[in-house]
């Protein structure tokens, strides 16, 4: 399908089907750290940029079978890109509203709910996931490269406002990258701002795959915690999570699922690989093909055939889709 991919296991939302909106990377940001790539149009514009009634459709074909909507805990509408500048969002969200009891999440970059349109959009969700960086001006013009159109102070009181007004779940996803947005003043103002919020979960993140730009580098552990432990202490009754800690890197007593296979599941797999790069684990996690090493068995003729190329970041190696 070209906007539905997954479902995947997810560390936040449990098995998720992804709705991705759009098919190229059309953003009002174009963040360091990126996993998906450089944005191809920088804008603030609302508008159709892909046809509504196709995705729609293929929500039809996906959720006619209802053994498809027991396997799925969270439908996660997303984008390469930001969502909520497709100008058909509350179209689709209120289709799935009608379509689903599954619980529906919205991840988005947090830069446009100063536009009440998109607050009472994105309020017909369960959990909405927004990102903010920074508070500080040249701290969040360094890590999310904003367009010229985006003002910060806007953006953090369109926060506010919307998570006084949410009635759901909002998880404040912060992103760190050594030496760019990580000081003590980044993260005291950051959490001036958040005193003005309704927050149920804080989120902290570091640079944990292939980024966009090569100096965009991950926090140390040692930081990551202290960070952690700094937001703990002023807001005691928030949980607050390290994403960065990672997912296993391998799944040693895993068994594969019944007739499941790396070429059985091919589409699939390049369709993840086409949003984001995955390691063999990644893959197998999500597949269950018994184990990261078969993974790589049977990618390798796709990496020597050039479809696909290996990238090594840290300790691991991702597999990403070769342009």
């Amino acid at each position: 399908m070209k906007y539905i991919f997954g479902p995947v296991n997810s560390r936040r939302l449990g098995r998720s089907l992804g709705v991705d909106l759009f098919t190229d990377k059309i953003c009002n940001l174009n963040c360091i750290y990126c996993e998906v790539g450089p944005t191809v149009r920088l804008t603030c514009e609302r508008r159709q940029y892909t046809p509504t009634e196709e995705i729609i459709a293929e929500l039809e074909v996906f959720f006619a079978d209802d053994n498809r909507k027991r396997d799925i805990d969270t439908v996660t509408v997303t984008a390469s890109g930001e969502p909520t500048l497709h100008a058909g969002l509350g179209e689709v969200l209120s289709f799935l509203r009608e379509l689903v009891d599954t619980r529906i999440a919205l991840l988005t970059n947090g830069t446009t709910f100063s536009d009440a349109a998109v607050r009472q959009e994105a309020g017909m969700v369960d959990v909405v996931v927004p990102s903010l960086d920074s508070v500080l001006p040249p701290s969040f013009r360094k890590i999310d490269r904003p367009a010229n159109c985006l003002n910060l102070e806007r953006i953090i009181e369109g926060l506010v406002t919307f998570s006084r007004e949410f009635t759901g779940q909002l998880w404040l996803e912060i992103l760190f990258a050594e030496g760019i947005n990580d000081t003590d003043r980044d993260v005291e103002a950051l959490a001036e701002v958040m005193a003005r919020m309704r927050v149920d979960r804080i989120q902290i993140n570091t640079v944990a795959r292939p980024p966009l730009e090569s100096f965009a580098r991950p926090l140390s552990a040692v930081r990551l915690g202290e960070i952690g432990r700094f937001f703990q202490s002023h807001f005691p009754d928030i949980p607050v999570d390290l994403l960065a800690k990672g997912a296993p890197t391998a799944d040693e007593d895993e068994k594969p699922q019944s007739g499941a296979s790396v070429s059985g599941r091919l589409v699939e797999i390049l369709e993840m690989l086409r949003r984001r790069p995955c390691t063999a684990a990644d893959i197998n996690k999500t597949f269950h093909l018994g184990g990261p090493e078969k993974v790589e068995q049977s990618l390798a003729p796709l990496v020597r055939s050039g479809q696909l190329s290996l990238r090594q970041y840290g300790d691991r190696k991702y597999y990403l889709i070769q342009e």
